[in-house]
């Protein structure tokens, strides 16, 4: 279904790019010879699944939308082998090894334009979002920034969890659905990307390369700080402090810490095993008057319903006037509002999107910022 399309954006680019945009995505080989592709397809398939659960059917919006966000992946993995200097992809030699560094990364700019080209200016512009997301998030990934699991999971939020939340975002909106409906699948889309994300690295250091299509060991081989790395290298113990030396250090075949002892210790210090601590009442903010936790509530967006929350004008809520109306809702001791600039009943497509988010007690109405 998506396919057809793929390869006729594909088709229009000149013979050089075509020929190696083409070897990437696994039609062909090095030399133009048809092959099987072996790519999942996640994200086209998360797209079209979307639709359906909104409640649409397969339009050729939603088409349109899911050629979009796999032309957008298949860019970021042909700039991700170079930056990562990763050799194979998919049992095969990556791009840039067959045809070289530069031609791999102009056909991954070429994809970025064959993706915004398969959608209406107003998608184009989330899809521009995803990609700058996309792009923070690699850059912190390159730069080994993360310091705990937590920074890690960050980051997989933002380089694997934003193109995933998107892929699901568009299937809904392109099925008609309004603005609530489609925020929903993408923060399912999100998770979804950390979880898959999260495989992904676990994959990296004790994957068979028979599955995988990369070396074994692969990310410790290349010293990458994946989430189990971080989780492991956070513990305090001789093994961790272990893997921090020989992670600190030049890798060298002849090393005593060869790959697999420090993919041994990475997993004593608790790397593989790792899981994120159990979420308490919420996100840590204590009511002033009990001293517990209360849950900050999920800012609403601009849609038609939302569990928990109602609509009013602020001046329930302070007893003055005149006020923009507002999403209000009570948490503890607090209400939690967030002011708009039209009621809920805005279609979606409206530039409305929510504003400021302030905290005021129920009991005196002072803001708290």
């Amino acid at each position: 279904m998506v396919d057809p399309v793929q390869r006729a954006a594909v088709d229009g680019l000149g013979p050089a790019l075509r020929r190696v945009a083409g070897y990437h995505i696994g039609w062909w080989d090095a030399d133009g010879r048809p092959a099987r592709a072996t790519g999942k397809a996640l994200r086209p398939a998360l797209t079209l699944a979307s639709a359906r659960a909104a409640g649409g059917g397969v339009s050729s919006d939603v088409v349109a939308a899911a050629t979009a966000v796999e032309l957008l992946h298949d860019f970021s993995l042909l700039h991700d082998d170079v930056m990562d200097g990763d050799e194979t992809r998919r049992h095969r030699p990556s791009a840039w090894v067959a045809f070289g560094t530069t031609a791999a990364i102009l056909a991954g700019d070429a994809l970025i334009g064959l993706a915004l080209r398969q959608v209406p200016p107003e998608v184009a512009r989330v899809l521009a979002d995803v990609l700058v997301e996309l792009c923070e998030g690699q850059s912190a990934d390159v730069a080994a920034l993360s310091a705990s699991p937590a920074d890690c999971l960050v980051t997989a939020e933002r380089k694997t969890g934003a193109l995933l939340g998107a892929a699901c975002r568009l299937g809904a909106v392109a099925a008609g659905a309004d603005e609530c409906v489609a925020e929903h699948h993408r923060g399912f889309g999100v998770h979804l990307g950390v979880a898959f994300q999260a495989v992904d690295d676990l994959l990296g250091i004790w994957g068979d390369p028979a599955r995988t299509g990369k070396p074994a060991h692969a990310d410790i081989r290349a010293r990458r700080r994946s989430l189990p790395v971080v989780a492991a290298l956070a513990a305090d113990s001789p093994e961790a402090r272990r893997v921090a030396r020989l992670y600190g250090e030049a890798h060298r075949p002849e090393d005593t810490g060869g790959p697999e002892e420090i993919a041994r210790l990475v997993a004593e210090a608790g790397g593989r095993a790792w899981r994120r601590p159990r979420r308490t009442a919420g996100c840590g903010r204590r009511s002033t008057a009990s001293g517990r936790r209360t849950r900050t509530p999920p800012a609403p967006r601009n849609c038609t319903h939302w569990p928990g929350w109602s609509w009013r004008g602020t001046a329930d809520v302070l007893g003055r006037t005149p006020q923009p109306s507002c999403w209000s809702t009570t948490a503890g001791d607090r209400t939690w509002w967030i002011t708009m600039a039209a009621a809920p009943s805005t279609p979606a497509t409206s530039p409305v999107r929510d504003g400021t988010m302030r905290r005021f007690s129920v009991a005196s109405g002072s803001e708290r910022r």
